[in-house]
């Protein structure tokens, strides 16, 4: 949002000025105006799971609702919550934190924003692989801060390398943001990446690391990966673990994450989350609660086992497709799909693709499909696809996108110039 966009008389804070609508929301406005032109459009824009929340979770939200919960809760979160979370990573990691170190919050997004909220002052820099969340660099921005993007391509897997993180890291970094499995590439980091990268943490104490794994329970190794504690235990006290059910248990609009971190950061972040929305809600609180304690989890391997087709059959439609290629997903339902054999061609209309974006423009332009520009995550020319749809949509979906490449031409070259002779 600008100045000039702004009512009369309205003056906007710098803050406000440095950031912008979210891309992933803005792509899915568009998709969002031609369907309600009447045009077949395939979303694979958002992020979001096509299951259902499954019904005991739904009854345990009913239940919650039957026994009275409807008053507000603790800022922090919940007791029955936190107390499950714990339970969860003992369970599932074997990893042991108490309930003071856990925050609940309106999704995991806010737990980011109030963990930079917490720690960044004017100038302070939080290092961001790319391609990131699109989110990242703005709540950084948003808090004073200032990101600091290190772009990891194609050829390294989508990953930061020791290398290229000791080259980012200042006196003034605040922050390393890892995100494994990935949103936006499906990369995946294995032990021997995590363990190069912890060794150069160990180097400087003063950069904490804030590790996303909403993904964490869409993998497609042959083994469940290794958590980043196990791989580095000593530097949990410099960790900010961040999840939540969005994912896991289809529950995206149900709005709960939560952190787990050290006592004091975890103290500031409620802190300024009191003065910001207060507890979360407290019947979502209860039906998370139910799905982190159910003693049956096949719903987290049965979707898992969908991802994972899902994500092959884009990966070869995808490489079929001239001009188009992708890594296998190894995590997470996002394909990153590598467009620039593109960039140069001519639309039928005479208009040349010039960037990624016009790659997205056009393919929900010619054949109602919706996906985001790779210019939003940071790396370029790229753009993102979700394999959170159907098989049979996924499949509708590919073979429009390869009609709409395929009405792409070259350019016509231009006739070489003769010599002039005397």
């Amino acid at each position: 949002m600008t100045q000039a966009s702004a009512s009369p008389g309205l003056k906007l804070s710098q803050r406000a000025q440095r950031v912008t609508l979210s891309p992933n929301a803005a792509a899915g406005a568009r998709a969002a105006a031609l369907a309600a032109q009447g045009r077949d459009v395939i979303a694979l824009n958002a992020g979001e799971p096509d299951f259902d929340t499954p019904e005991t979770i739904k009854q345990a939200a009913v239940a919650a609702l039957q026994r009275g919960e409807t008053k507000y809760t603790s800022t922090q979160g919940t007791a029955a919550l936190r107390q499950a979370v714990v339970r969860k990573y003992e369970r599932e990691q074997g990893l042991g934190y108490v309930p003071q170190e856990i925050i609940v919050s309106n999704g995991g997004k806010q737990v980011i924003f109030t963990a930079f909220a917490a720690t960044l002052d004017a100038g302070d820099e939080v290092v961001l692989p790319a391609p990131y969340w699109p989110s990242f660099p703005d709540m950084v921005k948003v808090n004073d801060g200032v990101p600091v993007i290190v772009p990891c391509g194609k050829d390294d897997g989508f990953k930061l390398s020791a290398q290229a993180l000791e080259s980012a890291i200042t006196p003034r970094t605040r922050w390393l943001v890892l995100n494994t499995p990935s949103n936006p590439t499906g990369a995946l980091y294995g032990p021997v990446e995590l363990a190069a990268l912890a060794a150069v943490l160990r180097r400087h104490p003063h950069v904490w690391i804030l590790l996303d794994e909403l993904y964490e329970h869409i993998w497609f190794t042959a083994e469940a990966p290794l958590h980043w504690l196990h791989v580095a235990p000593d530097l949990r006290e410099r960790t900010l673990l961040v999840n939540g059910a969005s994912k896991t248990y289809a529950m995206t609009g149900w709005r709960i994450g939560w952190g787990a971190g050290p006592a004091a950061l975890v103290e500031a972040m409620t802190a300024i989350q009191s003065q910001v929305s207060s507890g979360s809600n407290s019947i979502a609180q209860a039906a998370v609660a139910a799905a982190l304690e159910a003693p049956d989890q096949s719903f987290v391997t049965q979707a898992r086992a969908a991802y994972a087709r899902r994500a092959a059959l884009v990966t070869q439609a995808i490489n079929a497709i001239d001009g188009l290629s992708v890594l296998p997903l190894q995590g997470s339902f996002f394909a990153y799909v590598h467009c620039a054999a593109l960039i140069g061609r001519m639309r039928p209309d005479g208009r040349v693709i010039a960037t990624d974006t016009d790659v997205v423009d056009w393919l929900l332009e010619a054949e109602g499909v919706a996906v985001v520009a790779g210019g939003a995550y940071g790396l370029s020319p790229y753009f993102r696809l979700s394999a959170a749809a159907s098989e049979a949509r996924l499949e509708e979906a590919v073979r429009r996108i390869a009609r709409a490449v395929a009405a792409l031409r070259l350019p016509e070259r231009a006739p070489d110039l003769l010599e002039a002779t005397p």
